[in-house]
C-alpha cells in the first residue's frame, strides 16, 4: 500500500482590501527615501532602509507561501522556516466564513503583521483566546482546532481541498 502524496496548497491571493493596504505599506520606504533626498536628511534613508528590511522580513519569515497536507499532518511553509503539526494533534477542521468567524471569535486584537500581504501572527479573541493566523483574504477561511495549543486560521487557495485532505484518516 502506498503512502498518500503530499498535497501543496499555496496561500490564497490577497483580497482587494489587503492589496490596497499592502500597496500603501510598500510605498512607505520609497516615499521616505525620496523625502530624504529632497530634504537632505540622510537619517531618513536609514529609516527607509529599516522599513524596507521589515517588509522583507515579513515576506521571508511571517508570510507563509503554502500549506502542505500529508499522511503525517499539516505543514505551514515559509521561505525561511517550516512548522509541522502532526495529524494526531489536529482535533477538527472546518470551513468558516466571515460571519461564522465573528460568532466564533467575538471581539479580537491582532499581534503581528496586519495589512502587509495579509494578517500573520496571533489574534487574541474574546471567545477563543489566542489563535494563530495566516490569512491573506477576507473569505475562504479554514479553522484548524488542535488538541493542545492555539487553533489556526488559514486561507489557502483551495479551502475545501485542505479541509477535505485533513479530514481523511
Amino acid at each position: 500500500m502506498s503512502e498518500r502524496p503530499t498535497l501543496a496548497f499555496p496561500l490564497a491571493p490577497m483580497s482587494p482590501f489587503i492589496v490596497v493596504l499592502t500597496g500603501i505599506v510598500l510605498a512607505v520606504p520609497g516615499v521616505l527615501g525620496l523625502a530624504a533626498v529632497w530634504s537632505g536628511q540622510p537619517a531618513m534613508l536609514g529609516v527607509a532602509g529599516a522599513v524596507a528590511g521589515l517588509c522583507a522580513t515579513v515576506w521571508l519569515w511571517a508570510r507563509p507561501n503554502r500549506f502542505e497536507v500529508s499522511a503525517g499532518g499539516l505543514a505551514v511553509v515559509w521561505p525561511l522556516r517550516r512548522r509541522f503539526i502532526p495529524r494526531d494533534r489536529i482535533a477538527a477542521v472546518r470551513l468558516v466564513d466571515r460571519s461564522d468567524l465573528r460568532r466564533e471569535m467575538g471581539w479580537g486584537a491582532r499581534v503581528g503583521v496586519g495589512g502587509l500581504w495579509g494578517q500573520f501572527g496571533w489574534a487574541w479573541t474574546a471567545r477563543r483566546g489566542w489563535v494563530d493566523t495566516y490569512v491573506s483574504r477576507l473569505d475562504g477561511f479554514v479553522w484548524v482546532d488542535l488538541r493542545e495549543g492555539r487553533p489556526l486560521l488559514i486561507t489557502p487557495t483551495n479551502p475545501e481541498g485542505v479541509s477535505r485532505a485533513l479530514q481523511q484518516p
